[in-house]
């Protein structure tokens, strides 16, 4: 069988803009899974949001985003890209926290060349560390994996500080370093949307931040660049606070709630999402 890794550098590779929307915990997995999407993206911004309720600027850890991708394995068969922030320090611990995640499950382990304490690419205030120290954590990660297929990913939120040149620049040094996936954050204009892909030589991610910095941009037209991954990294968040807001709403407005599809999931596709027909069958089977 085709090991979710190579699975997922042939998407990659194929440069045709594959979809990729964000999970937060394995619940949100299962429903990407279950709509029929090719890959995921493990969000360190959800993760922040939904487990501590805090914004995203550098609060969670090694930890934390392990224990989410071993979960988010164990429930999804799909490739996961992981976000890895700053690798939670300088080239050694990019070392431990590449091996750490690979043993995980990760297919795809996202870094960037932020100052630490990190924040969201599309908050203002962002810094970046020299381009020397960057490059050395992208060499570090290539050279910690284990599995050749294990894709790295080095993202530079240099746009935002340096401007567009200094971060094609980056992105140049860290293919060169060894990075199969190249991300850079927060582009602002129709014209480096275009751009990106004639100017680097490995396949690209385009971030899709709902209400950020960078142009809301069609799949399809992404595709037509050349763009290996579109991310909607937090499109099922937003949803869900969407959805929750709007369920409370009406229960505090009215009193109660029926099963109304409209406003909840039925009680049935609930079940049916965490699989308990599969747990009902193994119960029978050891009863």
């Amino acid at each position: 069988m085709t090991s979710t890794r190579k699975t997922l550098r042939a998407l990659v590779e194929a440069r045709r803009g594959v979809l990729v929307p964000g999970a937060f915990n394995a619940l949100s997995a299962k429903v990407i899974e279950d709509l029929g999407f090719e890959a995921l993206y493990i969000t360190g911004a959800g993760v922040t949001n939904m487990w501590f309720g805090l914004p995203d600027q550098g609060f969670m850890g090694l930890a934390e985003i392990a224990d989410h991708t071993a979960r988010i394995r164990d429930a999804v068969a799909l490739p996961l890209i992981v976000d890895a922030d700053t690798g939670f320090g300088n080239a050694l611990n990019v070392r431990h926290a590449v091996r750490t995640l690979e043993r995980a499950g990760a297919d795809c382990i996202q870094l960037e060349d932020q100052v630490a304490p990190k924040r969201c690419g599309h908050f203002s205030g962002k810094e970046v560390i020299p381009t020397e120290e960057a490059v050395g954590k992208i060499k570090a990660a290539v050279d910690a994996r284990r599995d050749p297929d294990l894709m790295i990913m080095a993202r530079t939120d240099a746009c935002a500080t340096l401007g567009f040149e200094a971060a094609v620049e980056r992105a140049l040094r860290f293919a060169e370093a060894g990075a199969d996936l190249l991300f850079v954050e927060a582009v602002t204009t129709p014209e480096e949307i275009r751009a990106l892909p004639g100017r680097l030589p490995v396949p690209q991610l385009m971030n899709m931040v709902i209400g950020g910095r960078t142009p809301i941009t069609d799949a399809q037209a992404l595709q037509s660049l050349g763009y290996g991954v579109v991310l909607y990294a937090n499109a099922a968040l937003q949803g869900a606070v969407a959805g929750m807001q709007k369920a409370l709403g009406v229960l505090k407005a009215q009193r109660r709630i029926d099963e109304d599809p409209a406003l909840v999931a039925p009680f049935a596709e609930r079940q049916r999402l965490v699989g308990k027909p599969g747990w009902d069958e193994l119960e029978k089977r050891y009863s």
